[in-house]
C-alpha cells in the first residue's frame, strides 16, 4: 500500500501522539501513518498488543518513529510503568485498527495488556477506529460496546464500506487516513487551542548573591509559573520555564534554571526569539548588592555590616525594547498591597505589556506559597478579567482563556513543532 497523500492537519502538528495497535490485518496501514505524523513534526509513540505484534514487527514501527515501542506492561530497571507514562506524555490517543476483541475489553474497564492499560491511564482526548469483519461489526454486542465508549467521551472513528481481508464487501474497513486525521484534528481543535506556539514562562524568586553562601531574595515559591506553564502545554503549546524554583516534571515543559536576574534575562533573549507568548510571573528582585563578596563574611570579623544595594533593570522593559522580540505578547504580573487597577494599568505603559494580572500581597490566603490566587487580568485595549479565590492551576487556565482570544493568529509559517 502506498503512503497516502493526505496531508496532515495544522491542528497535529507538534503534537505528543501515542498511536496503540491492536491485533487486526490493518495494524500494517498504521505504519505508514506513524511516518507521516513523525515526518509532519509530531512525536510519536508506539504501543502494540502481542497479537499486534505478529501482524506488523515493533522495529518497524521504532524506524519511522525513532522512539522505542512498547509491548508489555513491565517498566525497565527504575523507570514508570509505561503505561502511565504514555498516559501522561500523550496530548492525544488512537487507538488503531481497535478489533472487536480491544473494543469489549475497554467497554469493560479491562486493562491486561499495554493497549487497555494506556487508554485507562490517557489524560488527553483518545480516538478509537475499529476495523473488523463486516458481521462482526453489525452484532449487537458490538455495537452497545461503542455506545458506551461514546458514552465515556471517547472518539469513534466509525470504519468504511469496501473490500475486507475476508474477501467480503462491507462495512468494517479501517477508515482512510484523511478520515482518521479528521478525527483526530477535531479532538485536538477541541482541546489545544495552544498547539504550535511558543510560550515562555518565567516562575520563582530570582537570587542575588551577597557572598557565596548568602543572597538576596523573596517569598515567591514558582507555583504560579509552573501552574500556567502546565496549563498551556496541557493546551498544545511548546513550553519553556525559565526559573529558580524546583518544580514536579511535567512532559511538555522544559525547565531552564536561572538563579540571578541577568541569568533570567539572558535566558529570556535565548528563548524568546520565535515565541508568541511571554508569562512573566517571576517575583524578579528589584535590588541587588552593589558589590558580591568572593569568600564568605565571617560573624567573627565584623560587629556592623552595612549592604549597599543598586537597582536591577526592569527585565520585561528590556525584552520591550528588543526590535528581535517585538512580535511577542507580554503578559506581566503584579504583586501589590493597594489601588491594584492603577499600578497594574501604570506598569502595563511602563513595560510596554499587552495585559497584566495583578494579585493583593495584603491578603494572607492567596499568593505567595499558597495553593489558590485570586486578582485581576487588566490588557492594555482597556479590557479585564476578574479572578476570584481559586487554585493557581484553575486560574492559569482562566488566564489563557482570556489570552488565547487575544494572541494574534498563527501562520503555518510560525508553527512548531516537538520532539521525544
Amino acid at each position: 500500500m502506498p503512503l497516502d497523500p493526505t496531508p496532515v492537519p495544522e491542528e497535529l502538528r507538534g503534537l505528543r501522539i501515542v498511536l496503540l495497535v491492536s491485533g487486526g490485518v490493518a495494524a500494517y496501514k498504521m505504519v505508514d501513518l506513524a511516518s507521516a505524523l513523525t515526518q509532519a513534526g509530531c512525536a510519536v509513540r508506539v504501543a502494540m498488543t502481542p497479537t499486534a505484534a505478529r501482524f506488523v514487527g515493533p522495529a518497524t514501527f521504532q524506524g519511522v518513529t525513532g522512539n522505542p515501542v512498547v509491548t508489555g506492561l513491565w517498566p525497565a530497571g527504575g523507570a514508570a510503568e509505561p503505561h502511565v507514562f504514555l498516559g501522561d506524555w500523550a496530548q492525544l490517543v488512537l487507538l488503531a485498527p481497535a478489533t472487536a476483541n480491544i473494543i469489549g475489553r475497554i467497554s469493560a474497564g479491562a486493562s491486561a495488556d499495554i493497549v487497555t492499560a494506556t487508554i485507562l491511564a490517557a489524560r488527553c482526548p483518545v480516538i478509537v477506529a475499529p476495523a473488523m469483519n463486516d458481521a462482526m461489526w453489525a452484532k449487537p454486542a458490538v455495537q452497545a460496546n461503542l455506545d458506551t465508549l461514546r458514552q465515556r467521551g471517547l472518539v469513534i472513528c466509525e470504519p468504511e464500506t469496501g473490500h475486507l481481508a475476508s474477501g467480503h464487501e462491507g462495512a468494517g474497513r479501517l477508515a482512510s487516513p484523511a478520515h482518521l486525521y479528521r478525527s483526530m484534528a477535531a479532538a485536538a481543535r477541541l482541546r489545544y487551542d495552544l498547539a504550535g506556539r511558543r510560550v515562555v514562562v518565567t516562575a520563582g524568586g530570582t537570587r542575588e548573591p551577597i557572598d557565596p553562601v548568602r543572597f538576596i531574595s523573596n517569598y515567591s515559591s514558582g507555583k504560579m509559573g509552573f501552574a500556567l506553564a502546565s496549563a498551556a502545554a496541557d493546551r498544545g503549546a511548546s513550553v519553556t520555564l525559565v526559573t529558580t524554583a524546583s518544580h514536579p516534571e511535567h512532559p511538555g515543559v522544559a525547565v531552564q534554571r536561572v538563579e540571578t536576574a541577568d541569568d533570567m534575562l539572558a535566558e529570556l533573549r535565548a528563548q524568546l526569539k520565535g515565541a508568541s507568548l511571554l508569562l512573566m510571573a517571576a517575583a524578579v528582585a528589584d535590588f541587588r548588592p552593589a558589590r558580591t563578596v568572593t569568600e564568605k563574611i565571617r560573624r567573627e570579623d565584623t560587629k556592623t555590616m552595612t549592604l549597599q544595594l543598586e537597582s536591577i533593570p526592569d527585565l520585561l522593559a528590556e525584552v520591550a525594547k528588543d526590535p528581535e522580540l517585538a512580535g511577542v505578547y507580554r503578559v506581566g504580573f503584579a504583586a501589590e498591597g493597594s489601588a491594584l487597577d492603577d499600578k497594574a494599568i501604570a506598569k502595563i505603559k511602563r513595560k510596554g505589556l499587552q495585559a497584566i494580572l495583578a494579585n493583593d500581597i495584603s491578603r494572607r490566603d492567596i499568593g505567595f506559597g499558597s495553593e489558590f490566587n485570586a486578582g485581576v487580568l487588566l490588557f492594555a485595549d482597556g479590557s479585564r478579567v476578574d479572578l476570584e479565590k481559586m487554585t493557581k492551576r484553575e486560574m492559569a487556565d482562566r488566564i489563557l482563556d482570556a489570552l488565547v482570544k487575544k494572541l494574534p493568529a498563527l501562520h503555518s509559517a510560525e508553527r512548531v513543532t516537538v520532539t521525544g
